[in-house]
């Protein structure tokens, strides 16, 4: 062996042994402020989310205009992220590097409901200075593409902060916050909170009327048109789900979260003023309910009521509709009474009270009084978004439940 092969052999042993001391370089997932972007319908939804840090858990919060709801089951492994969207079975999916994230945004309880996911951390964007040509209410009609289905709407936007915020009531339930700007006579809004993906795009005609577009998630498309009206209503919502003619109670039984069949009959329910809440764990609108009655019921659960969630998911297997449920309890710290009570496809919630003439909208509630009788069916909710709205069915709700309890 020469000289210079075993010179050659040091050479090569000393490099091995320093390349060992190496550490390979960690990608950390950065704190603070990113802008997402999901794909939708060959168009940009922005949205904001803040990542943070304790105990080596990371965080993430979803910001939607006045409203910051925290992600659930949230992993980093290396270069990758999941997280899901507390409540809703959809979650994204994604690799992240420096300032970059890409990936999809998955709704895991829809068949092959996938989309393009990117964020950028803290991205120095200009501020779009919105004016208030748009603001005050709006009488609105939404029309579908194939103008087979027509509704009707409620627009209330303002300017604050320099952005154009408010919401959009309809006969089933309100838009959530909505947040965007106005730019000449144009407006875009957008709203993002795990489930609903909404671009609305409109363009003023005159100072009292606008017309423009709603795109929903991965396929649906709207027109709409407004007319200013500061006295804009919408159906009787008390109205529109009612008794068949010739009843007067609701009949049903319908496993609880451990199987067992329970049904208005049993004597925990005797003798109690009773909110049947017909929902599901997929629906925002269901969540900004559920947080309501989730407050009301732990302030009044002493009194003589009850509230029994009736649970329609996404699919027919019980275990699955269950830990959807448990999933939604835990997250939302919720006390009273679920039970499984079938999908909401194939319109499975009219199928499953057919005493109703229908069900029209996710949420709804019948109000039992302490004979069992039905005394009210509200369709559809108007959460905090709404305003004074809310605060209205607030006032109204414990009137008439006070009333109910009064009642011998």
């Amino acid at each position: 062996m020469t000289k210079y092969f075993i010179k050659f052999l040091f050479l090569v042993a000393t490099i091995l042994l320093i390349s060992c001391n190496i550490k390979p370089k960690v990608n950390h997932l950065k704190t603070g402020i990113w802008q997402g972007e999901i794909t939708m319908q060959q168009k940009k939804l922005p949205f904001n989310f803040e990542v943070s840090k304790e105990d080596n858990t990371y965080k993430i919060t979803l910001i939607n205009g006045k409203e910051k709801l925290k992600m659930t089951d949230v992993k980093v492994v290396n270069d990758s992220l999941f997280f899901t969207f507390h409540i809703f079975d959809i979650a994204i999916k994604a690799k992240f590097k420096n300032n970059k994230i890409t990936g999809v945004y998955v709704k895991n309880y829809i068949k092959d409901y996938t989309l393009p996911f990117n964020a950028s951390f803290n991205p120095k964007q200009p501020i779009q200075k919105s004016t208030d040509i748009f603001n005050g209410k709006w009488d609105m009609t939404f029309n579908s593409i194939n103008g087979n289905d027509k509704y009707k709407g409620i627009g209330i936007f303002k300017t604050e902060n320099q952005q154009l915020t408010g919401t959009i009531l309809t006969p089933t339930g309100d838009y959530r916050y909505l947040q965007g700007f106005t730019k000449n006579n144009q407006f875009t809004l957008y709203s993002f909170d795990g489930n609903h993906a909404f671009i609305f795009k409109a363009t003023k005609q005159s100072d009292s009327t606008f017309v423009g577009d709603f795109w929903s998630g991965k396929s649906s498309h709207e027109t709409f048109t407004a007319t200013k009206n500061e006295n804009a209503t919408l159906p009787d919502a008390n109205k529109l789900t009612f008794l068949k003619e010739g009843f007067h109670k609701i009949n049903f039984k319908f496993p609880d979260l451990n199987g067992k069949m329970v049904s208005l009959t049993d004597k925990k329910y005797q003798n109690k003023v009773v909110i049947l809440q017909i929902f599901g764990t997929w629906c925002p609108n269901c969540m900004d309910e559920t947080n309501f009655y989730s407050q009301w019921y732990k302030k009044n659960k002493d009194k003589n009521v009850a509230i029994i969630g009736l649970a329609f998911e996404a699919k027919p297997d019980f275990n699955y509709a269950k830990a959807r449920v448990e999933n939604m309890k835990k997250r939302l710290n919720v006390t009273y009474d679920f039970l499984i009570a079938g999908t909401y496809k194939n319109n499975g919630a009219s199928k499953a009270l057919p005493m109703l003439n229908h069900v029209m909208s996710f949420p709804t509630s019948i109000i039992i009084d302490k004979k069992g009788i039905v005394r009210k069916i509200h369709t559809g909710f108007s959460g905090p978004a709404t305003g004074k709205y809310y605060e209205n069915f607030k006032i109204e709700f414990n009137n008439f439940i006070n009333k109910l309890l009064a009642e011998k």
